[in-house]
């Protein structure tokens, strides 16, 4: 069986330096509780002689990967790390330490939810970490969380669910049901951090030894977010060396070639660090879309990268999250356009693709933060244009941007099949004609700014 790490352990396992909080004082409460349910100061007083806690959790500063946070760590030992009145104490001072001293905020939660034992007055401790966590949130500082076995409950839905990133730690049961309340025959795999992790609630599931350098990254990208000039995103070189199409429908061909540069290749190029978010947090994944923070030297830099497949509602869906994220850190965005649409079949149907590409225009448009786009391949339709950076567009030579797809267009047009590559010229879907539309401003260059 598993080691399960107590609070301090947790803390001593990510951050070091760490002082801890004086406990807040509260309001009165019974010894047996508000409920005064008999026993209840018994079993405390049982669960601090087991643990050396006063409460199910510890709060203080740490510094984490060199860089200062305020850090929560849960006792699953004190009673399944269960939220109760003192622990909404201490959980509300703690997002508050963080919102004074403007710092980020990291938790490391192991908890079975609200305590039986307080009632009602246990369960509305949801509401106040709510609270503070969107103070937390309408201040500009982030949210990070990692999962423990077991993260269920009111901890999953607040402290874990609400985080900006959300981090797991392998085979972690995570579930809004702990084990002894979901139905029998309910799937194990779906309250697995790899199950989460499949449908879109968590970003990375992250081995105990490489989790103080991932979090030790993420503070540096998001915490150096406040400090750095807010100017966009540098256009990435190209990485292609094709030379500018004659026709439209060599525009096409150069845009759809195996050969052509894809959008791993250009986020390893343009970035030191990749630190991806993954997931649209109401069940779905895109693989098609890459999304993330990057390091570019010491400055952060969000990315969203289509893959040149058709985009699904779910990755429309986590684009504007990460963009949306970004703008509240004051953070540039970089967005790299590929795909020959958006997915259109019955189950982005189902799935509200038209919803998903409405939201994604909306932060888009919303965006505070300067968006810079580099189109590197198809740039089909509205699909492309919902992550496409209004005046800031480039476009490399082996590119292409189009209403329509000139195939679908001679359909629509009840033209022959023999007549794309005359619909493709009318397009005027070519690198060269877009800048001279005015929808691009430029065009990127291996090792040279756009021309």
């Amino acid at each position: 069986m598993r080691r399960r790490l107590t609070a301090r352990q947790a803390i001593a396992a990510v951050g070091e330096d760490f002082v801890e909080a004086v406990a807040p004082p509260g309001a009165e409460i019974p010894a047996d509780g508000p409920l005064s349910w008999s026993g209840y100061a018994d079993s405390r007083a049982r669960a601090t002689d087991r643990t050396g806690e006063e409460e199910s959790v510890v709060h203080g500063l740490a510094t984490v990967g060199g860089h200062p946070c305020v850090l929560i760590s849960f006792e699953f030992g004190f009673l399944g790390g269960s939220l109760g009145r003192r622990t909404g104490d201490r959980l509300e001072a703690a997002y508050e330490t963080a919102r004074s001293r403007r710092l980020p905020l990291v938790s490391l939660i192991a908890t079975g939810g609200s305590r039986m034992q307080e009632g009602m007055v246990a369960l509305t401790q949801l509401q106040r970490v709510a609270r503070a966590s969107s103070r937390l949130r309408a201040a500009g500082l982030p949210q990070l969380a990692v999962l423990r076995d077991p993260t269920t409950g009111g901890g999953w839905a607040t402290l874990g669910a609400g985080a900006d990133v959300i981090l797991a730690l392998p085979g972690a049961q995570i579930g809004f049901a702990g084990s002894r309340v979901r139905p029998t025959d309910a799937d194990p795999s779906a309250y697995t951090a790899e199950g989460q992790l499949v449908t879109g609630h968590v970003d990375a599931v992250v081995g105990a030894a490489e989790l103080p350098g991932t979090l030790g990254r993420w503070l540096g990208a998001l915490g150096a977010a406040g400090g750095a000039p807010l100017l966009p995103a540098p256009v990435p070189d190209a990485l292609s060396d094709a030379g500018l199409p004659a026709t439209g429908w060599d525009a096409v061909r150069q845009a759809r070639s195996s050969a052509r540069p894809r959008a791993e290749a250009y986020l390893d190029a343009y970035f030191d660090h990749l630190l991806p978010l993954s997931g649209d947090r109401c069940g779905g994944t895109d693989p098609g879309l890459l999304c993330g923070f990057g390091l570019r030297g010491e400055r952060p830099i969000a990315y969203v990268a289509q893959c040149g497949t058709a985009t699904r509602p779910a990755g429309y869906r986590t684009a504007a999250r990460v963009i949306r994220l970004a703008d509240r850190l004051g953070v540039p965005v970089l967005t790299l356009i590929d795909t020959p649409g958006a997915a259109n079949d019955a189950e982005a149907e189902r799935a509200g693709a038209g919803a998903a590409i409405a939201d994604a225009f909306a932060a888009i448009a919303e965006a505070r933060v300067p968006l810079t786009t580099l189109v590197i391949g198809e740039g089909g339709s509205g699909g492309a244009l919902a992550l496409a950076a209004p005046d800031n567009t480039y476009v490399t030579r082996d590119s292409y941007f189009s209403v329509i797809a000139p195939e679908l267009a001679a359909a629509i047009l009840k033209r022959s099949p023999d007549a794309v590559r005359v619909t493709a010229d009318q397009l005027r879907l070519r690198p060269q004609d877009l800048v001279e539309l005015g929808i691009a401003r430029g065009i990127a260059a291996p090792g040279a700014p756009p021309l």
